[in-house]
């Protein structure tokens, strides 16, 4: 049965592996924060450290796994490194995620 608004095909094994493997990933909370900060904008471990409030070892170590991961990528900018998300998929996913969880947070109520 296909859900009436999905535009692709009934998913197969390696596409609900992948699907998977990436709800793991943003299962963290500082890696879910991490990508959140980034579905604002690029930004550098530094930005990240201070905006996250972690550690800047355990900062760079989530942002090593989503980049072997596939879901950020990195690019030089003279010595330091700038971050980003992958693509516009994952920033909606993150995004929606933290939007359903602020309605069962505060109590708002729910909308299709």
């Amino acid at each position: 049965m296909a859900s009436a608004d999905a535009p692709h095909p009934p998913p197969g094994g390696e596409q609900l592996a992948v699907a998977a493997g990436v709800f793991a990933l943003l299962a963290d909370q500082t890696r879910l924060h991490v990508l959140w900060l980034l579905a604002g904008g690029e930004a550098d471990v530094s930005e990240l450290t201070e905006a996250s409030g972690a550690a800047r070892p355990a900062v760079s170590q989530h942002l090593a796994k989503l980049r072997l991961a596939g879901l950020v990528r990195s690019r030089k900018d003279g010595r330091r490194a700038v971050y980003s998300l992958r693509d516009g998929h994952l920033r909606r996913l993150v995004v929606e995620a933290l939007n359903h969880a602020d309605h069962q947070v505060t109590g708002e109520s729910w909308h299709a």
